[in-house]
């Protein structure tokens, strides 16, 4: 009977994980409503895959410097020359300021993100990236691309002057962690944001895309 029982556990624990990737592959497929803003080729980002998600990758420009000048204070060298993209990126707090890799996994982190946890917003900065792989490409109208903006400034918990709330936790010299809105867990994880997030800015996306590989296909499905 024991036997029997383990067996049993031990078939969900397997088949649980397995569910988890096939609906999220079949949510990449079906298309989630998006804002009703007309495609273009004004403004080129990216997506770059990070170890366990992807983080939004954007062109550096004048405007964008200042929007995200506030960075500078939390150690983003945001006006620097050499940075030509902001990396953004939503996590858990618990598990995304503490697992910059796989090999960083700490179970309790793991648990409170898949249970359900606070969340934050990465900030970072990159040079040229032309040789770095794992970047998917493409582009938007600038109606799309302030709404992707705006979008993004809107998930940042703000002080009573309505600074953005930065915390301690860093990865490296030149980024930094600020304070979210929203709530992360196992069905609300960072890939189902980016999806939403591009929705909000007209483009079309799966309606859940809870993996990395699901935003791939998504990718590949609704922009070719």
């Amino acid at each position: 009977m024991r036997a029997r029982i383990l067996l049993r556990a031990i078939t969900v624990l397997i088949c649980l994980p397995l569910l988890y990737f096939v609906v999220g592959f079949v949510g990449a497929l079906i298309p989630g409503k998006h804002a009703d803003l007309a495609p273009g080729t004004d403004v080129l980002i990216g997506l770059a895959r990070a170890p366990i998600h992807y983080d939004f990758l954007l062109p550096m420009s004048p405007e964008l410097r200042a929007r995200y000048g506030f960075a500078a204070s939390a150690g983003v060298p945001i006006h620097a020359p050499e940075a030509e993209w902001l990396l953004v990126g939503w996590g858990s707090q618990a598990f995304y300021t503490t697992a910059g890799s796989y090999a960083d996994m700490q179970p309790g982190a793991v648990f409170t993100a898949i249970t359900g946890d606070k969340a934050v917003l990465h900030l970072d900065v990159a040079g040229d990236v032309a040789s770095v792989a794992g970047i998917e490409y493409f582009t938007l109208s600038d109606a799309q691309y302030q709404a992707l903006l705006a979008s993004l400034e809107a998930n940042f918990q703000r002080d009573q002057t309505g600074a953005p709330l930065a915390l301690t936790a860093h990865f490296n010299d030149h980024d930094a962690f600020f304070a979210a809105k929203g709530d992360f867990n196992i069905l609300h994880p960072c890939n189902a944001w980016l999806g939403e997030t591009l929705r909000a800015a007209g483009v079309p996306f799966g309606i859940w895309t809870p993996t990395p590989q699901a935003v791939e296909l998504s990718l590949r499905w609704h922009q070719g």
